[in-house]
Formats: C-alpha cells, structure tokens, sequence
C-alpha cells in the first residue's frame, strides 16, 4: 500500500499539477491584457516541464501516472498557450493563422489517434516532440514579443515531423506505451503487430 503511495505523491508529479494549475492564471493574465505577467507565468509553466522530467529521472520517480500527468500538463499549457494567442494579439494570429493551424493540428492529431486506437491519451515522450516544443515555444515568444516572426514558420516543420513521428509509433505498437523516445525504437525492436 506504501508504495503505491509514493508512485502517486512525489515531487515530479506535484510539479506536473503545479504546471496544470498555471493554466488558469495564464488566462486571467490573457483576459486582463496583461503581457508581461502572462508571459512570466509561460515561463514558469515551460520551467515546470523541463523540470519534473529531469527530476523524475534523478530520483528515479519516473511513474505511468507521472507520465500521463507530464503530457496532459503539456497539452493543457500548449492549448492554453494558443487560446491566450488569440486573446492577446489577435491580429498576429490572424496573420500566422495557418502556421498555428498546422501547429495546432501537429499536437492534436497524434492524440486523437492514440485515443481511438487505444482509448487512452498517448505519452511517448519522444525526441521529436521535446525538440518540437522547445523551437515553437521560443518561436511563439519571439513571435509576439515582436522580435521575429520566420522561426515560429520554421518551427511549424518541426511540429509535422513530431506529428508523423508520434503517429506512426502509434499505428505500429499494438498496445499502450508510454516513454517511447523514437519510432526507431520500435523499428529497432520489432514491435509491430503479426
């Protein structure tokens, strides 16, 4: 009983809720205008991400349920990244709009598969997607700080390689993972179905 306890309660996964709970202060920032705060709480939310992983791995804490905490995290501070987007600089998303689309669709794709096939949400945690997000989170800032826009369209190629990478694990496992760093991996492996 101890020890399921302390796969549940530790301090990656409470950093990971920390990371949820970020999400709405992010909007209270977006809907009062307020930039500099909202992207001092980004900041914080992307330090969260680094670091629940890393202190995962040095603790040896790494879970199933710190995993899937890890990516919903993620997925609710990305999605609320681009929500507040529209909030704060509607006339910049307007412009960007289909490299937000792109993006967009890049991160909801792969987990819309992985809930049909699998009826769970996916958490592979692959190189792509790190590599993915680090470049289009530094893009996004640059973006609207209004420093320069070209990186957040480069950023755009990396989010579709990512996409097709986390899809195609998908279509080749035959059951639920989690930790999968590339589709190497499981080519390496032989992990396909019969």
């Amino acid at each position: 009983m101890e020890r399921t306890k302390e796969q549940i309660v530790n301090l990656p996964n409470l950093i990971s809720v920390i990371r949820i709970l970020l999400a709405p202060v992010m909007f209270y920032f977006a809907l009062k205008q307020q930039t500099y705060w909202f992207f001092g709480v980004l900041l914080l939310a992307i330090f969260t991400d680094v670091l629940d992983g890393l202190l995962a791995r040095i603790l040896n804490q790494a879970t199933t349920l710190g995993s899937h905490l890890d990516s919903g995290g993620d997925f609710i501070i990305y999605s609320t990244m681009a929500i507040c987007a529209w909030i704060l600089w509607p006339d910049i998303m307007l412009r960007e709009r289909l490299y937000f689309i792109t993006i967009i669709l890049s991160f909801t794709l792969p987990v819309l598969i992985g809930l049909i096939k699998f009826h769970a949400i996916i958490s592979y945690h692959t190189w792509s997607v790190k590599l993915a997000v680090a470049i289009t989170t530094i893009s996004y800032i640059l973006l609207f700080a209004e420093i320069l826009d070209w990186p957040f369209r480069i950023a755009t190629l990396f989010c579709i390689y990512a996409a097709i990478e986390e899809i195609a694990i998908t279509l080749l496992i035959p059951h639920q993972r989690v930790n999968i760093k590339t589709v190497w991996q499981i080519l390496r492996n032989n992990d396909t179905p019969p």
